[in-house]
């Protein structure tokens, strides 16, 4: 049996932004995605010392893992993260599972409105199991749970309930879920990010193509871009000329922005401390979007995101790095220069 989340424990939303200019903060951003848990397990060893090469067709092999992790996951809860922490007004649409509670609770107690988020009694949330040995090699499994069952949410509920909608986005979720939000952000009107990450092996070429014409953004790594533009036989150019702006990151090197037939590089922001990658791209939209629901343009809206992608990357988890508005602008000011819009102060 499916139930809803019980919204009455959820605060309000309002009322716990941090923005300066609250009036400016009423309009929401969609985030569709997974909302999931990450195990990491620390192997003391190499799997090229377990794993014989002339046994790999009856592999059957145990690694002992003293070291376990679990962090609170998932694109859709990670980006919501760090734009609610921002001060913006962000709205998860996915569903967990029964072993979700006291997440929705930390995910509540950051300002997130998680109205269209549905709780179901009869599967787990989903989840990924990382082993990583000395060498960084990683082992993962992942069990998608109620992630499959995103696609069963009402996106037009949740376009009624915010009354209006500054932006969305499209992260990984079921695949069901992905084709029918996208659907249902344009048919809305709402400009939204087409945002395919780990879940681009899930789409043919025809697919991504049809996703790529409803969305109005893209954001990939350079790694994410190449396999897109593989699957779909288009070049940087040409998926830009689909969209209003193409967004392909790069890391330490930074990011280059398509918009409009101009191609813009934005260089990098030194991490101060690099602990913990997990979530660095996440953080990076949530940033993103933030900026884009304060009418800046694409080109701060990405150094935004280049900011808070190096804050984050100096802290382990997706959701754990502090979001500080003084610190903020001073990173801007020493990367950028004083140019930080006033609506980004």
């Amino acid at each position: 049996m499916h139930s809803k989340l019980d919204k009455t424990p959820i605060p309000n939303n309002k009322a716990v932004l941090r923005d300066k200019n609250p009036s400016a903060s009423s309009k929401a951003v969609l985030i569709s995605g997974s909302i999931a848990f990450d195990f990491i397990l620390l192997f003391d060893g190499k799997f090229k010392d377990h794993i014989l090469p002339d046994r790999i067709h009856m592999l059957n092999v145990a690694f002992l893992t003293p070291q376990l992790q679990r962090q609170d996951g998932g694109c859709a809860a990670n980006i919501a993260y760090t734009l609610a922490k921002l001060g913006g007004w962000a709205r998860l649409l996915g569903s967990v599972g029964q072993d979700a509670t006291d997440y929705l609770a930390r995910l509540a107690s950051y300002g997130i409105d998680l109205g269209s988020v549905q709780q179901l009694t009869d599967c787990y949330s989903a989840q990924a199991f990382i082993t990583t040995d000395t060498e960084a090699n990683q082992i993962t499994a992942f069990h998608p749970g109620a992630m499959n069952k995103a696609h069963e949410l009402d996106v037009r509920q949740a376009m009624i309930d915010c009354k209006s909608c500054a932006w969305g986005i499209v992260a990984p979720n079921g695949k069901q879920a992905m084709i029918e939000h996208a659907a249902a952000f344009a048919q809305a009107g709402v400009p939204f990010i087409f945002d395919p990450g780990q879940g681009l092996p899930m789409f043919s070429g025809e697919e991504l193509l049809s996703l790529i014409k409803l969305a109005d953004a893209l954001i990939l790594n350079d790694y994410e871009a190449s396999m897109l533009m593989q699957k779909t036989g288009l070049d940087e150019a040409a998926l830009a000329s689909e969209l209003k702006a193409l967004v392909i990151t790069r890391g330490a090197e930074g990011s280059r922005l398509l918009e409009q037939g101009r191609v813009i590089e934005i260089k990098a922001a030194p991490a101060q401390q690099v602990v913990d990658p997990t979530g660095c791209g996440d953080a990076f939209r949530g940033a993103v979007l933030y900026a884009l629901s304060k009418a800046c343009s694409w080109e701060d809206a990405i150094r935004l995101g280049t900011i808070l992608g190096a804050i984050k990357v100096g802290y382990a988890g997706a959701q754990n790095h502090p979001v500080d508005r003084h610190e903020v602008r001073r990173r801007w000011s020493e990367h950028f220069g004083d140019n930080m819009p006033e609506e980004l102060r």
